[in-house]
């Protein structure tokens, strides 16, 4: 009788997540992939731990380093918890929300920009790779008229915004979202009818419905699965409720259709940002609550009260009352959520983050099994993870 030995590897660096931080230990009978572990925990950040230990403030450029292709989501969530912990969420300024509307939907074709890129880079497509590089750029760019920064950016506030948008950026907004439907045209034509991307993911991945919410998987892993579920939508926070828009949706349940619904996606954020961009009017940016907001930047710049101000928010901090509250977003990789607890001094008692890529980075082993090796790259390019966001 013949029998069969199997083998145990590490696998890596055939992807930029598995040259270190993401270790993935494979039961392998020849090129078959019998069992799939993922070990993580390489990062060693503590962002929770830390978040103890500073001010409501203090803990907001933490947000931005865990998911960096998405930094705005990040520090989005966690000021609607604070805003909603201290209950002044029904104070915040209709521009600021706007605005806010605004950059979550960039963020969201830059953060997708960067999957389509890289997913078609691990498998061998690599001009789609400098052309989606070529259009992050432009959002970069923005970003750092915007923001100051091109990556980790921190521009919101608690109660608003760090600063007003700066003149020209709205047309600039208008002509690349103008220009970015046509670019995912393009996309589609080096791709979607090409054979070998349509061997190389179609029926890849596969993950049911029942499956994929047994995991907990959110965003286009559990849209891409027949899931209608959208936070923007069905928990709607910015006023997205009084958006229009389409929330993509596919059956197909493999790596061809979470492709698919992500392309989409960004021709939705396009049409999202055009309906900000109308409603857009003059106003302010933070919300009168002297206590918990910051002053506006030209009160710290030319007042020594303002100064005074910014000083004791920043240093000693605000005190919301003793609670516990939980705020999720849709980030373009699915829910993240940060659950705070108050014990009524200045410090969180407890953050608690709900982050996306680690829930869905749990389906990674029923997705590959039974697939080969060169499978596997498709699958954690499916499911779009970034170990920022997964090691806290």
């Amino acid at each position: 009788m013949a029998t069969t030995e199997t083998m145990t590897i590490n696998m890596g660096p055939q992807h930029p997540s598995t040259h270190g931080v993401l270790q993935l230990v494979l039961e392998l009978d020849g090129e078959t992939i019998l069992k799939a572990v993922p070990h993580i925990g390489f990062l060693h950040r503590g962002t929770e731990k830390l978040s103890e230990n500073r001010t409501y403030h203090q803990v907001l450029p933490l947000t931005d380093r865990l998911d960096y292709l998405a930094p705005m989501h990040n520090n989005l969530g966690y000021v609607l918890a604070v805003e909603k912990l201290l209950g002044i969420t029904d104070q915040i300024p209709e521009r600021a929300q706007t605005v806010r509307v605004i950059m979550a939907e960039l963020t969201r074709i830059k953060s997708h920009l960067v999957w389509l890129a890289c997913h078609a880079l691990d498998i061998g497509a690599m001009t789609v790779f400098l052309y989606c590089f070529r259009e992050r750029e432009h959002v970069m760019d923005m970003y750092e008229k915007i923001s100051g920064a091109r990556m980790t950016s921190n521009y919101f506030r608690v109660g608003g915004l760090s600063a007003d948008l700066p003149d020209g950026i709205e047309k600039e907004m208008r002509d690349f979202i103008a220009a970015m439907p046509g670019h995912v045209d393009t996309y589609e034509g080096l791709l979607t009818g090409n054979k070998i991307w349509q061997k190389r993911i179609m029926g890849n991945g596969v993950i049911s419905k029942e499956a994929a919410i047994d995991i907990g998987l959110s965003g286009p892993s559990l849209r891409g699965s027949g899931v209608d579920w959208d936070l923007r939508r069905d928990n709607p926070y910015c006023g997205y409720d009084s958006y229009d828009f389409e929330v993509p949706v596919s059956d197909g349940c493999d790596t061809w259709a979470r492709y698919r619904l992500r392309l989409k996606e960004m021709r939705e954020s396009c049409k999202i940002i055009a309906q900000a961009l109308d409603r857009l009017e003059p106003g302010p940016i933070l919300a009168d609550v002297p206590k918990v907001c910051l002053p506006p930047k030209k009160d710290v710049v030319n007042t020594i009260e303002g100064l005074i101000h910014h000083f004791k928010i920043i240093s000693d901090g605000f005190k919301p009352e003793a609670g516990e509250i939980y705020q999720g977003v849709e980030n373009p990789k699915g829910e993240v959520g940060y659950y705070l607890v108050s014990d009524g001094s200045a410090k969180p008692y407890r953050m608690k983050i709900r982050p996306a890529s680690f829930v869905n980075l749990q389906a990674l082993p029923q997705m590959c099994e039974g697939s080969l090796i060169a499978d596997l790259i498709a699958v954690i390019g499916t499911l779009d993870i970034v170990l920022g966001e997964i090691d806290r």
